[in-house]
């Protein structure tokens, strides 16, 4: 196999109490990527569609991802690039990852597996680094292995794969502005009160817990963020508006899709998840945001080959 075209799903990270550790990956929405062998050792990203992002290896997250893998394979060949981004940069929803852990991925293929997904996560968080100023998995994970997964460690690098519940649904809300990962980050405080770090991360085990037991009622109970949100929310217009109204709607729970502005909301079935986003809908159409909105079951695949 000398060519291979894949997709590459958007993820949300963070999942409200699960700051740099919880994700989960979506099926409706991702970006393609035409990956193939060329004679001409290195990596050559030759077509950009959708948005305008640098060409140059060593600029381009998908570039940065492709040249840690290729680095370590050391292949008697080079690699050409094309990427068909429907994701948009800076949405919330893993728009960087889907990049990276796409061309690394595509090219594992191409030289016959010789990396397992744990090392694909940690080559794609060499092109995440770029995009966000810091090392983490929380978005590539997902993306490549499917489904939940938990970061239990940075270094070494420890991913565990986390059931997902049949009826599980996720409803999520993009409003067209922009939220620089690095600046949403800056805005995080340095130290926390012990009692919220107590809340959060029994809030943690009881997600990994529900997830596990398929327990909606106890998913819906763990879905609270005590720490970054606060903070975070008041970059996104309308934000408690729209989780009250999600809430209302019959969303088990709703939170910041990773550093935003997209908002993801977890429902039990697709009809309450539709319900959802209709209420989503009504609260930013009386607006003058442009949104988008998807409802998405959990992929469990992950990237896949086209």
């Amino acid at each position: 196999m000398n060519e291979i075209k894949i997709f590459s799903p958007a993820t949300v990270a963070n999942v409200s109490c699960g700051f740099d550790v919880l994700g989960f990956c979506l099926d409706s929405i991702g970006d393609e990527m035409l990956v193939r062998k060329v004679d001409k050792k290195g990596v050559y990203i030759t077509k950009i569609e959708g948005y305008k992002l640098p060409f140059e290896a060593d600029k381009n997250v998908a570039g940065v991802s492709a040249l840690a893998l290729i680095e370590e394979a050391k292949p008697d060949c080079g690699f050409e690039i094309e990427i068909y981004k429907h994701i948009k940069p800076g949405s919330g929803i893993g728009s960087s990852s889907a990049s990276a852990s796409g061309s690394v991925f595509a090219i594992n293929e191409l030289l016959g597996k010789p990396f397992n997904k744990t090392q694909l996560t940690y080559f794609a968080m060499q092109g995440e680094k770029l995009a966000s100023k810091s090392e983490h998995a929380d978005n590539v994970a997902p993306g490549i292995f499917g489904g939940f997964t938990l970061v239990k460690s940075i270094k070494p690098l420890e991913v565990l794969e986390i059931p997902t519940p049949k009826e599980l649904y996720a409803t999520i809300i993009h409003p067209q502005i922009e939220i620089k990962t690095a600046e949403s980050r800056a805005i995080l405080p340095k130290e926390i009160p012990l009692k919220d770090a107590i809340k959060q991360w029994a809030n943690v085990g009881s997600l990994i817990h529900a997830l596990h037991t398929s327990n909606y009622e106890l998913i819906s109970r763990s879905l609270q963020d005590v720490i970054v949100e606060p903070h975070r929310s008041k970059l996104i217009p309308l934000y408690n508006e729209i989780k009250l109204a999600s809430i209302n709607a019959g969303a088990l729970g709703c939170g910041i899709s990773g550093s935003g502005p997209s908002i993801f909301t977890l429902s039990k079935g697709i009809e309450i998840a539709k319900k959802v986003e209709s209420a989503m809908k009504n609260i930013y159409s009386e607006t003058n945001i442009v949104f988008e909105t998807y409802v998405s079951k959990i992929n469990t695949e992950g990237i896949r080959i086209i």
